[in-house]
């Protein structure tokens, strides 16, 4: 049952993060499928997906989300190697950042028809993406720095009764 009750709470999570309006890629996302994992443990990581999966169904599929929800498994999977600090926490969910843009932009390049399948189309991706890595990047810490911040308050334990 707590199981069930903790999803619910990832998923609303997950689910406002998405659909409150907010600038391009300035959302909870890369922090809480680093922090879920890292607070709750991996069995977690397939909720996250499943909370990706049931908010695609209303803002739509597209052909990246391969790459989007890997990454997002990815990001969670590293949470258990950088799991011992604060320090080593954020520093995951930054790299996380940086995995989920170099993960979802090569799904861009590769499976779309926006830029030529070269080098030259290669760097024109990443480098038409840099202004949303800059959103994901500053809203991936300052999320986390808040969670860091409930988790030594111990909010969250007292949240979720761990």
């Amino acid at each position: 049952m707590n199981y069930l009750r903790i999803s619910i709470g990832i998923f609303i999570a997950l689910a406002a993060s998405r659909f409150i309006p907010h600038p391009p890629n300035f959302t909870s996302l890369i922090a809480l499928s680093f922090y879920i994992p890292a607070i709750l443990g991996v069995k977690f990581i397939p909720m996250v997906v499943l909370s990706f999966l049931i908010t695609d169904l209303f803002l739509g599929f597209h052909n990246t989300l391969f790459f989007t929800w890997g990454s997002v498994v990815l990001i969670g999977y590293l949470s258990n190697y950088l799991n011992y600090n604060p320090l080593k926490r954020l520093s995951g969910a930054t790299i996380g950042a940086l995995l989920f843009f170099i993960i979802t932009n090569f799904g861009v390049w590769i499976l779309g028809d926006m830029y030529d399948q070269n080098i030259d189309g290669f760097l024109l991706c990443y480098t038409l993406a840099l202004p949303f890595f800059l959103n994901s990047l500053v809203s991936t810490i300052i999320f986390s720095v808040v969670i860091e911040g409930l988790f030594k308050l111990n909010f969250i334990k007292n949240l979720i009764k761990i």
